[in-house]
This record gives structure tokens, sequence and C-alpha cells, in this order.
């Protein structure tokens, strides 16, 4: 399963990112992205892409991702 950690901003998105390289043993990508209903470049989030989260990681990273003002979808 794919999970999206989506921010406002690049440092926080790349701060989550280093964190979860520490928990998983390899960072996750980070990448902008426009998400559906924004129209404007501007309005592009900043995104960590987790493949395959561990369940037991699961309200850690999204503890974490709320620290950062972010949130997490699951695909």
């Amino acid at each position: 399963m794919r999970n999206l950690l989506v921010f406002g901003e690049r440092d926080d998105a790349e701060a989550v990112a280093e964190a979860l390289g520490e928990w998983l043993g390899e960072v996750p990508r980070v990448v902008r992205e426009t998400l559906a209903g924004e129209d404007d470049a501007e309005d592009a989030q900043w995104v960590v892409v987790v493949e395959d989260l561990p369940a037991e990681l699961a309200g850690q990273v999204e503890a974490l991702a709320e620290e950062y003002d972010g949130w997490r979808e699951s695909l």
C-alpha cells in the first residue's frame, strides 16, 4: 500500500522524510504534487511517498505528519 504524507512546505516534508528514513532504513522520496481540485501551481503540495508502510508504524507516522501540519493519505 502506498501512503502519501502531504505538507504545505518543502522543509516540513524533507524533515519528515529524514525522520522516516531512520525508522524505515531508507529515506522516502519527496515530490511536488498538485492535488485534485488545485488550479494554481503555487498551491502544489510537498508529498513524502512511503511504499509498504508497516502497520505498526501507521499511528506514529500520522502523528509525525500532524506535528508538521501535514496529513496522511493511503492509496
